[in-house]
């Protein structure tokens, strides 16, 4: 494919040529395929792939951050469905043993962080440092899909947005010097971002009807879950990470939090009492799809834009 093209022409292309999937299946079009599993219930699969150059700069961080990160994003997919991970494999192109002991380093600091085992995977030669992880997971009752939300229905987000792209900001501004301390945590979410598990799990059983974690983020990522559900939306928030600016909370990225939607009157009371923090309210869906409001004003469709 040309290098104009972009990832959601090439996936338009794809639905076409993928064989559709039995009921009660989810194959393409989501945060993770929903199959049957053996023996009864529904099972998850993910799989993600980060290039060092396009999905990492390793100038800035280490490969370890590298591996940690390329763990998290699979295992985000996953809580995005309301899931929890059982088993991965990991692949990899491009790195020596030195460097893969480092890589594994994070990985596998991840996998046990969030109880999801490396089982095997790949090695091979290459021109780029290229990992792709694919992952297992499981989930209770069925799985959140991207296009339940209805109109009425209220939209939540987990967290405030915008810290992982600030992270980037202040390596790029300090070129490798010291950071200012309250620069660290910014890094940090940069660097090791954090699959919301637990917060997944808890937006499905408070009665989510869909949703969507913000990895290219939240304006383009929302229109995603709006556009597969068939709804507009309006907000009413944007809660913005302390120390970064309304347009990385926006359209930075890597932020990894669930954006999820809940039927009309219905609060998600159980975060509390699970221990999590609350969610935030950003507004609520429309029935008009191309209505995108924010604060009065269309919503700037800001966001991480692949190209292939």
């Amino acid at each position: 494919m040309s290098p104009s093209g972009g990832e959601r022409e090439a996936l338009e292309v794809l639905a076409r040529l993928l064989p559709g999937p039995p009921a009660g299946e989810t194959w393409f079009g989501d945060d993770a395929a929903v199959v049957a599993a053996p023996g009864g219930g529904q099972m998850l699969l993910a799989a993600d792939t980060l290039v060092a150059g396009v999905d990492a700069e390793l100038s800035l961080t280490s490969l370890a951050d590298f591996g940690w990160k390329a763990m998290a994003v699979n295992l985000s997919d996953i809580a995005a469905m309301g899931g929890a991970p059982a088993h991965a494999l990991v692949s990899v192109v491009g790195l020596g043993l030195p460097g893969l002991a480092e890589l594994y380093e994070g990985l596998m600091e991840a996998a046990s962080s969030y109880c999801c085992p490396v089982v095997g995977g790949d090695l091979s030669a290459g021109d780029a440092l290229v990992v792709s992880v694919a992952v297992t997971g499981r989930v209770e009752g069925r799985a959140v899909l991207r296009s339940g939300a209805r109109p009425g229905d209220t939209i939540w987000v987990t967290g405030p947005l915008g810290a992982a792209a600030a992270g980037l900001r202040c390596l790029r501004a300090s070129a490798g010097g010291p950071l200012q301390p309250h620069e660290r945590a910014l890094v940090l979410a940069h660097a090791r971002p954090v699959p919301r598990l637990a917060e997944g799990q808890a937006a499905r059983e408070a009665g989510a009807t869909a949703m969507i974690d913000v990895s290219d983020g939240l304006a383009v990522d929302l229109a995603c879950l709006a556009r597969s559900s068939g709804v507009g939306f309006e907000l009413d928030d944007v809660p913005v990470a302390p120390a970064a600016t309304l347009e990385e909370a926006l359209g930075g990225g890597d932020d990894y939090e669930l954006v999820f939607t809940l039927p009309a009157g219905a609060e998600p009371s159980n975060f509390e009492r699970s221990g999590l923090p609350s969610p935030i309210k950003l507004g609520v869906c429309v029935a008009c799809p191309e209505r995108r409001r924010w604060a009065g004003a269309d919503l700037p469709l800001l966001g991480w834009a692949h190209t292939l």
